[in-house]
C-alpha cells in the first residue's frame, strides 16, 4: 500500500509498457517534447476532459473526466470516460438513480489499435482503480481510437491484472532510485516525441568515433 503523496500518475503505466526509458525521462527527468502525434492525443482528449459533462442515455450513463486512485498500485489519474451501465447484480447505487450500476471505463486515442499491449495496460489500470475506489468487480473496459472511430474491447483478466501490477511496481522502483534506463533503438522510437532527448541512436554506435564520424589513421608501427 502507498500513501497517496507516494502515488505516480496513471498514465505511466502506458509510457513504461512503451518503452522505460520514455517514462523516466518523462516523470523522473520532467522532459516532454510536443510532435503531431502528441498534439493530436492531446487535443482529442481535451474533447472529453469536462467533469461536468454528463449524458444519460438508456440504461447508460455516461460520466467524463472521472478522478481515479489505487493506493494498492501506487497510482493516480483521470478517466476520459467512464459509462455505468445498469445490471442486475454487482453494480453500485448511485445517488438519485434507481438499481445497480456496473462501471465501465473507455480510454480515448487518436491512433489505431497497436500491436503491443500499452493501451490495454491503461484500461487495465483504470479499472483497477475503479474496483479499489467503488469495491466492485470490473471485468470490461475498451479503447476508442480516433482513426478508425470504433471501440476495441478490453477483457480485464488475470493476465493483464498481472502486467499492470508489475508494470506498476517498476514505475515505482524507477522513480524512487532515481533510475532512466540506457537507451535501446526499436522501430519504435520513430514514434516518439523524446526521441531527440533520448537519442537512441547513440547506443547503437559502436564507439563515440563512430558516433561522431570521425575516422582516423593508425599510428605507424615502430
Amino acid at each position: 500500500m502507498y500513501l497517496e503523496e507516494e502515488c505516480l500518475p496513471l498514465s505511466g503505466i502506458q509510457h513504461i509498457a512503451f518503452c522505460p526509458r520514455q517514462f523516466a525521462l518523462i516523470h523522473i527527468e520532467c522532459q516532454w517534447l510536443e510532435n503531431a502525434l502528441t498534439f493530436d492525443g492531446r487535443t482529442m482528449h481535451d474533447s472529453t476532459d469536462d467533469p461536468f459533462s454528463y449524458e444519460a442515455r438508456g440504461t447508460v450513463l455516461i460520466t467524463r473526466a472521472v478522478p481515479l486512485v489505487s493506493t494498492k498500485l501506487g497510482i493516480y489519474g483521470v478517466a476520459d470516460v467512464v459509462e455505468f451501465r445498469k445490471c442486475d447484480f454487482g453494480g453500485v447505487s448511485l445517488e438519485g438513480r434507481e438499481g445497480l450500476w456496473r462501471p465501465y471505463p473507455v480510454e480515448y486515442k487518436r491512433g489505431r489499435p497497436k500491436q503491443d499491449d500499452r493501451d490495454a495496460v491503461q484500461v487495465c489500470a483504470q479499472a483497477m482503480c475503479l474496483e479499489e475506489m467503488l469495491g466492485v468487480r470490473v471485468d470490461e473496459g475498451a479503447l476508442f481510437y480516433g482513426k478508425t472511430r470504433r471501440r476495441q474491447v478490453v477483457k480485464i483478466g488475470a493476465e493483464l491484472r498481472a502486467r499492470v501490477e508489475y508494470l506498476a511496481g517498476e514505475m515505482h522502483r524507477l522513480y524512487d532510485g532515481g533510475v532512466t534506463p540506457p537507451p535501446h533503438k526499436t522501430a519504435a522510437c520513430e514514434s516518439c516525441s523524446l526521441a531527440e532527448v533520448c537519442l537512441p541512436g547513440i547506443a547503437s554506435r559502436r564507439s563515440s568515433k563512430g558516433y561522431l564520424g570521425v575516422s582516423t589513421l593508425e599510428e605507424p608501427r615502430k
